[in-house]
């Protein structure tokens, strides 16, 4: 079984059960789902949650709570520009220029009274209006990736929607020293640990400080695919994740909250063999970068 082929299952099994939320269809997108709120909620109980100053974010509907929980929480968001097309990849909100959120904790009169809320900042379009451009330079350390997900396992797996953007923004800001190369120490308890694991995970790991990033993703159980709604049947068919798939130490449903204790490791950057001439070409951020092209 590929991944394509996990996706479409998953794709059809929201629309076929009736799970899925606005925008329809959920095929090909990262699929909206009922307690995405919920999920989000779960999502701002834990440890990773509570420590985080800055995120970065997925610009999907159902991680819009997600995106607005953490301005309202006085965190600074940052969302992908579209397939990575500008010079300035980087869309940055920060909760200070929010008329509902910088007025709050500020005397002073910085904040524009007829400017954008929280609500009006975090919705695709207004992501794009609102979030100020920036540099994969200009981006601090990330705290908490949350990445949108179309199917996940247990054990830290993820699959995306198929176009693998999310995992060239890991690759740009990993070799920025943007987000960390070796995950967060599992000393802590998040929740649910996985159990039937397809790897056993890893006790060799390295266990760097707990400052480390994150990532982590909110779905719906439909997309646990090794989990007892999971619309795959047999989960020992499933695709191993790729080199450059980033893992997720997190899932988060509406119903649980998982720590993976993921066995497989973070990328440590760009996979430049497998980018071709064009999508270099389309990605100004990876052409300037691309070996032997400066």
């Amino acid at each position: 079984m590929d991944k394509q082929a996990v996706r479409e299952t998953v794709w059809d099994a929201f629309e076929e059960r009736g799970e899925a939320r606005f925008p329809f269809p959920p095929h090909d997108r990262i699929p909206n789902f009922a307690g995405a709120d919920a999920a989000c909620d779960r999502l701002t109980d834990t440890d990773a949650w509570a420590s985080a100053s800055t995120l970065k974010c997925n610009p999907d509907a159902p991680q819009l709570p997600v995106r607005r929980a953490a301005l309202r929480d006085g965190k600074t968001v940052y969302v992908a520009q579209p397939r990575l097309r500008d010079a300035d990849p980087f869309l940055r909100i920060d909760p200070a220029d929010l008329v509902d959120v910088g007025s709050v904790d500020s005397e002073s009169a910085d904040v524009d009274a007829d400017g954008p809320t929280v609500d009006d900042a975090t919705t695709v379009s207004g992501i794009s209006t609102h979030g100020t451009p920036v540099a994969p330079e200009d981006v601090p350390h990330v705290d908490l990736v949350v990445a949108g997900s179309v199917g996940v396992t247990t054990d830290g797996a993820r699959i995306g929607k198929g176009e693998g953007y999310s995992d060239l923004e890991w690759g740009v800001l990993s070799e920025l020293g943007a987000v960390d190369r070796e995950a967060q120490s599992a000393s802590g308890s998040e929740g649910q640990s996985p159990s039937g694991n397809r790897a056993s995970p890893g006790d060799s790991r390295a266990k760097p400080d707990d400052g480390a990033t994150t990532v982590a993703t909110t779905v719906h159980e439909l997309s646990v695919l090794d989990g007892p709604e999971s619309p795959i049947a047999d989960p020992a068919e499933l695709p191993a994740p790729d080199a450059h798939d980033v893992p997720l130490d997190l899932v988060v449903t509406p119903e649980r909250t998982i720590r993976t204790e993921t066995p497989y490791a973070r990328p440590e950057g760009i996979d430049w063999d497998a980018l071709d001439d064009d999508k270099l070409a389309a990605i100004p951020v990876l052409a300037e970068r691309a070996p032997g092209r400066k």
